[in-house]
């Protein structure tokens, strides 16, 4: 009888002690915090830029993230065209001849009107020609055989405008005077070539020797140090040096042998070739856009 009592009091201690232990147990455990699959994969989603911030960076690091200064790229020297010019008239023979034996050239220099002996004019069916093969042309004139005096200047710019226009030459286009070592030449014919033609529908340009001892070389500075016009707005193409007529490919590096305050744009570096009746030349890309 004392046994089973003992066993019951066992049991009734069991009933009453084991729930209280849960209780306690149950209410001292951490739990856990469990995240959905969705929420896992959204955390892991999150781009960098999208985090909490540490604003506990140093001035240190501060420092290193402030973005760098933004250099200027160098300026680029303009690109370089061969071409070529000449006093003959041109046609389908000649253009072949000048490409069998130089190379194709990006440019023909072209006299606007025919003059004695020394120069066949332009001709609308050779610009044709010409333009359906890709190639630009600068148009001369040369109608004199002195550059002096301002109203000379004026007069022959007037008459170069005539010719250009009666070849339906567009507007921009520069037109190149032709003032040979032999001709006189002084500031006041510069002046007025350029005022004249600035004044136009056209652009200034001039064609001659510039040297550092060359008479007009002394002509365009005078002209340039009376006004800024003329040097701002006329092209110059030069003839010096001369190392010579030569293939396209095998053409010297731009070098024109002018004063260093004239800016030349056009060199011609050789003179008379000998397979086809032509002088070489470089271009500068930059007044590409004002070639015919």
């Amino acid at each position: 009888m004392k046994k089973r009592q003992w066993i019951w009091s066992v049991v009734l201690i069991a009933i009453l002690v084991i729930p209280i232990l849960l209780v306690f147990f149950n209410h001292n455990t951490p739990q856990v915090k469990l995240q959905s699959p969705k929420a896992v994969q959204d955390a892991a989603a999150t781009p960098q830029s999208e985090k909490p911030a540490n604003h506990s960076t140093t001035k240190g690091n501060q420092a290193q993230e402030k973005p760098l200064k933004e250099e200027k790229p160098a300026q680029n020297k303009p690109a370089i065209v061969w071409g070529v010019d000449t006093a003959s008239g041109v046609d389908q023979a000649f253009l072949q001849c000048v490409k069998k034996n130089y190379g194709a050239p990006s440019v023909f220099g072209r006299y606007l009107e025919t003059k004695g002996d020394v120069s066949i004019g332009l001709t609308k069916g050779e610009a044709d020609l010409l333009h359906k093969q890709g190639i630009k042309i600068l148009p001369i004139f040369n109608h004199f055989t002195e550059a002096v005096g301002y109203d000379k200047g004026a007069a022959e710019a007037k008459e170069a405008i005539s010719y250009a226009q009666k070849l339906g030459i567009p507007k921009g286009v520069a037109i190149f005077a032709d003032i040979e070592p032999t001709y006189p030449v002084d500031a006041a014919f510069i002046q007025g070539w350029v005022d004249t033609l600035a004044h136009s529908p056209y652009k200034p340009g001039i064609y001659g020797v510039f040297t550092p001892d060359s008479k007009l070389s002394a002509a365009y500075q005078a002209a340039a140090s009376k006004n800024k016009n003329v040097k701002d707005q006329t092209i110059l193409w030069s003839s010096n040096p001369d190392p010579g007529v030569s293939a396209k490919n095998k053409a010297p590096a731009f070098n024109p042998g002018a004063p260093k305050n004239i800016n030349i744009s056009i060199w011609q570096y050789g003179i008379d070739g000998k397979a086809c009746n032509i002088d070489t030349n470089l271009i500068q890309s930059t007044v590409m856009d004002q070639l015919w």
